[in-house]
């Protein structure tokens, strides 16, 4: 039986202190588009098993303990006056990082079918919270012209993690879209691709906009192919999940 422990807000319950796993039921979702870039098609309905995911992205706090615990390289923006802050998103992480992270405690990076169940519901909502554009109250994110930052909605660059309450999903979670991409766990390729092109990408998913994300790219479906190997953007961070056996 798959038992989720940590399903309260609330709670500091949870591998990672301060940064609860909010469960996501088994169920149909809506994954992928018919009406966006070619790569976010075909619209599908799937049944997904349960998971949790965490409410917030990595801090960099958490990362910073976990630098402590294992002797694993720093992120590169932690000395960063605004980007370093310990409230804040950690960014400058590669894949791997990331990946080495979330192992650590017993968890994985979420693939791109729990980052949208989590994101968009099981309706296949363009936001976390509905089809009502971000505004400034919902989102962290950029100026209307990729890819600069502004501070129209408070926040220059990155937001304190628990920032925009009013953009949690329905389960709770925070900042599934603004603040920072996420990295998946899976390898870029068309959705209909075989395993073979899967295995053999060069390149992995990052998933939900960030600080300085226009409109285009600030939706639960957009799709960013990046280097797995790059740990020098400022605007990349990751959160991780707890799958079902």
């Amino acid at each position: 039986m798959f038992i989720f422990a940590f399903a309260a807000a609330a709670s500091d319950d949870g591998p990672i202190a301060g940064n609860p796993l909010i469960e996501i039921p088994a169920g149909m979702f809506i994954f992928g588009r018919d009406d966006g870039p070619a790569n976010e098609r075909p619209r599908r309905e799937l049944s997904g098993q349960a998971f949790a995911i965490n409410r917030t992205e990595i801090t960099n706090q958490q990362y910073g303990l976990f630098v402590k615990e294992t002797g694993h390289r720093g992120a590169f923006y932690a000395n960063h006056p605004i980007l370093g802050l310990d409230d804040r998103p950690v960014v400058g992480v590669s894949w791997s990082d990331a990946d080495a992270f979330c192992r650590h405690y017993g968890l994985d990076l979420p693939s791109e079918q729990q980052y949208e169940r989590a994101a968009r519901g099981t309706t296949g909502s363009a936001f976390p919270w509905g089809e009502l554009p971000p505004g400034n109250e919902r989102a962290n994110s950029g100026a209307d012209i990729c890819c600069s930052g502004d501070a129209r909605d408070g926040y220059a660059m990155t937001a304190p993690a628990i920032s925009f309450a009013d953009g949690a999903s329905k389960e709770g979670v925070l900042n599934l879209v603004g603040n920072v991409w996420e990295w998946t766990r899976d390898v870029y390729a068309p959705y209909e691709a075989g395993a073979g092109a899967r295995s053999a990408g060069l390149y992995r998913v990052l998933r939900g906009g960030s600080w300085n994300s226009d409109p285009n790219h600030l939706t639960t479906t957009y799709r960013l192919a990046y280097d797995p190997e790059f740990r020098f953007s400022a605007n990349g961070g990751f959160r991780c999940v707890l799958s079902a056996p």
